[in-house]
């Protein structure tokens, strides 16, 4: 574990560093086994264009990364949707199988194209990767374009990852019950598993993340800490399926714990085992299985987990028991080409520390 620990203590250095702060933490079973912060929560007061580089901030008015400092999880709120829906599909107020047009039968494109609930956690609905909701005026006019956006592949013939999968999900969760998708986080996530530093923003004290601005960002909104980064997110208001949520590392090795143990942890259960199992399972819902290229060698056995734009990722691996959590502000003070590499090779580390 002492290469891992140094591993992480290298992420903010160097001339280019691929964060400003992390935090990571792995654990087997129901004990914590590393649990390490570095760098910076906020080290950057803009990015100058001109220059192509970060502008630091003095030494006194940086803010040092803390194990329980809270970063934007971004797509790893499409982790807390798609329990939303499983523990619907429990209950039997949705079925896996069954059209979107069921529930949604105003969304019309959906119900030409027969578009499935398994298939939108499953991102093969065949829906492009993102719609600019943000450059729309207006709700009903965000959701008129959710409406009548119609997939660009045939349904369940390809893999394309795209956010508007678990906003789609999100609007059928909503409808569905009756109740927003943050109070479905809260009351059937979150409290019960007493994930209490886990929530949808604004957040402050949250990990910086982007000076956003065009040409690099979407939308013109300047140094971001403690409110949503994802542009449709933020459009939204904050709370969306895709993005929205704010989390710690601890609270994060919670819902680890609680999918690999089947859907329980302590007096609490938010999953029946069999559902729980459902998730973790090639092709995974809303999870993904045995990617290699952020999984490193913890892949190829099962293993389950995501990645978030902002630097935030996750991998449970059933087979050994272990979890592992890396939070990191890598898009602070800019976002930029994505590399995984760390990720991977944090969890190589992992696999053959458990070996």
């Amino acid at each position: 574990m002492a290469t891992l620990l140094r591993e992480v203590r290298a992420l903010h250095t160097g001339t280019r560093p691929w964060c400003a702060g992390a935090v990571l933490l792995a654990g087997r079973g129901p004990a914590i086994a590393v649990e390490e912060a570095s760098g910076w929560a906020v080290r950057y007061a803009r990015y100058d264009e001109a220059a192509g580089g970060p502008v630091e901030l003095s030494a006194e008015d940086r803010v040092p990364m803390h194990a329980n400092t809270p970063f934007d999880l971004a797509s790893l709120t499409k982790l807390f949707t798609a329990v939303a829906v499983v523990q619907q599909l429990e209950r039997g107020t949705l079925e896996l199988d069954a059209p979107v047009s069921a529930y949604l039968p105003d969304f019309t494109a959906a119900a030409e194209h027969g578009l499935t609930v398994r298939q939108l956690l499953t991102h093969t609905s065949g829906l492009r990767p993102e719609l600019p909701l943000y450059d729309l005026p207006g709700a009903a006019a965000r959701l008129s374009a959710l409406r009548h956006e119609a997939p660009v592949h045939a349904p369940g013939t390809t893999h394309v990852y795209s956010d508007l999968n678990m906003l789609l999900l999100q609007q059928l969760l909503e409808r569905r019950t009756g109740r927003g998708l943050d109070k479905l986080v809260y009351e059937g996530i979150t409290r019960p598993l007493g994930m209490t530093a886990t929530g949808f923003g604004p957040c402050p004290g949250a990990a910086a993340t982007e000076d956003q601005r065009r040409p690099w960002a979407k939308v013109d909104r300047g140094m971001i800490r403690g409110e949503v980064h994802d542009e449709n997110a933020w459009a939204l208001g904050g709370v969306a399926g895709h993005a929205g949520l704010f989390s710690t590392a601890r609270d994060l090795a919670v819902i680890c714990r609680t999918l690999l143990a089947g859907g329980a942890y302590g007096t609490a259960r938010i999953l029946g085992p069999d559902y729980a199992e459902l998730m973790l399972t090639a092709p995974g819902l809303g999870f993904n299985v045995d990617q290699p290229w952020f999984m490193g060698e913890l892949a190829g056995r099962g293993a389950a987990g995501h990645t978030g734009f902002t630097g935030t990722s996750l991998v449970l691996d059933p087979a050994t028991d272990t979890f592992l959590v890396l939070l990191a502000n890598t898009v602070h003070p800019r976002r930029r080409a994505a590399d995984s590499k760390p990720r991977a090779r944090a969890a190589t580390w992992l696999a053959r520390a458990v070996v």
